[in-house]
């Protein structure tokens, strides 16, 4: 018998939310973002669940290599565009619509020989200061694209730093509406959080991604709470041992949980060798038997503890959920002083995952 952790990923979760995103801006193309092999549920496996999609965004060709052998021959934008002039004839080949955010890429399209000119998102860094042009330095990259016959549609995009927090995304907009006056171009800006809280951002296109799996943008669970989004993943797996603590007694390694009376405790087969928190510190929420619990000390490798104080029938066996239906993966996130986001991307290799729906 197979060590009991799995990973399940509900295809009609990922279809639901996907209508969420849609009734959120229902004038805008939609991109599905399935980065980081969506988001960590298996693009391969469940890229079907988002086929209602008006494109999929990514970062690498290989993953939209992928889409293309699989059948997809709809638009797929490469978010952080290509990396190297060489690459462009991937991107003539399989017509993808890339990104464009420096000098570099603007000079490398100008030399390249395609068969039919690429779609360009032109990407204006508005105040985040990752990837994008400056706002006086993208009037003249507009221009030298527009001039390229090398280059198709051009759509102006920009990323939203504060879109999940109280500051909004004010600032940033106000520099897009600038600069937008001499660039006037069609729109891509809002993420997740733009989609689902600032529709004066949605304009021609938008890029939601987290949401298309059910966790929060911001981080809190309860931000998400009346929008009806679904979790699109369950990490589950049971109790394999059972130990009864005294007054004393220590848990783990560094000795992080000491027992102040009588106790029972599960040892359940889950650890961060298959991406659960190892920071995740004593009281992160779990269920045992359906029942609500809490870690206690240190997470190993392969193993982690729970209290069985409320879970009296709780035996070897018993079923455990680390996040999904009823700990959302938000909750053990925030105990754990990161965000949903790293835990969907860090499930391991070693988990198997299996697709229902």
């Amino acid at each position: 018998m197979p060590r009991p952790i799995s990973a399940t990923v509900h295809l009609d979760a990922l279809r639901h939310n996907l209508g969420v995103a849609r009734r959120a801006a229902p004038a805008a193309h939609l991109w599905a973002v399935v980065k980081a092999n969506a988001y960590g549920h298996g693009l391969r496996q469940m890229w079907q669940a988002f086929d209602q999609a008006d494109g999929y965004a990514l970062l690498n060709y290989e993953e939209a290599i992928t889409l293309r052998e699989a059948g997809w021959q709809g638009p797929i934008l490469l978010l952080e565009g290509f990396f190297a002039a060489e690459d462009l004839a991937l991107l003539d080949r399989y017509r993808l619509t890339t990104a464009v955010h420096s000098a570099w890429q603007v000079e490398a399209l100008a030399q390249a020989r395609l068969s039919a000119p690429l779609d360009v998102y032109l990407k204006l860094n508005s105040g985040m200061n990752r990837l994008g042009f400056a706002p006086d330095a993208l009037p003249a990259a507009w221009q030298r694209l527009k001039a390229l016959p090398q280059v198709g549609n051009l759509t102006l995009m920009s990323h939203f730093a504060l879109a999940d927090a109280p500051e909004g995304v004010s600032e940033q907009y106000a520099v897009i509406e600038q600069v937008g006056r001499d660039v006037p171009l069609p729109r891509c800006l809002a993420n997740s959080a733009a989609t689902l809280w600032h529709p004066q951002t949605h304009h021609a296109a938008v890029r939601p991604g987290i949401i298309l799996y059910g966790a929060s943008p911001s981080g809190v669970a309860q931000d998400i709470a009346a929008t009806g989004l679904r979790p699109a993943m369950s990490l589950t797996s049971e109790i394999i041992g059972i130990q009864q603590l005294r007054a004393g007694d220590r848990v783990g390694y560094g000795a992080r949980y000491t027992a102040d009376g009588p106790q029972r405790m599960g040892v359940v087969a889950c650890g961060y060798a298959d991406g659960y928190p190892r920071h995740a510190p004593t009281g992160t929420p779990i269920s045992v038997g359906g029942v609500m619990t809490r870690t206690l000390g240190r997470v190993s490798m392969d193993m982690l503890a729970v209290d069985l104080t409320p879970c009296p029938a709780a035996q070897i066996g018993s079923p455990v959920e680390l996040w999904g239906e009823q700990v959302r993966v938000d909750e053990v996130a925030a105990a754990a002083d990161t965000l949903g986001y790293e835990l969907l991307t860090a499930v391991t290799a070693r988990v198997p995952f299996h697709y229902h729906g």
